[in-house]
């Protein structure tokens, strides 16, 4: 004689809540996180370049051409 034993399943589950407050200080984070991103990306290493030279341009260059930004 074969037995399965099958756990109930739970009909609801509660999910922890988030006010706004708690979230803000991380969405600006990464909110930031991302602008540098996308300044480094899209840096063409002309008059606003931090460090000087082509690498970080060698460096994202594909991901310049998938964001759609023309280098050369």
């Amino acid at each position: 004689m074969s037995h399965s034993a099958v756990a109930p399943i739970p009909s609801s589950v509660a999910l922890p809540t988030i006010s706004p407050g708690e979230l803000a200080p991380w969405a600006f984070f990464f909110g930031l996180i991302a602008v540098l991103v996308l300044f480094f990306v899209s840096a063409d290493q002309g008059a606003i370049s931090i460090p000087a030279g082509n690498a970080i341009h060698e460096w994202v260059h594909d991901g310049r051409h998938l964001l759609g930004y023309p280098c050369h």
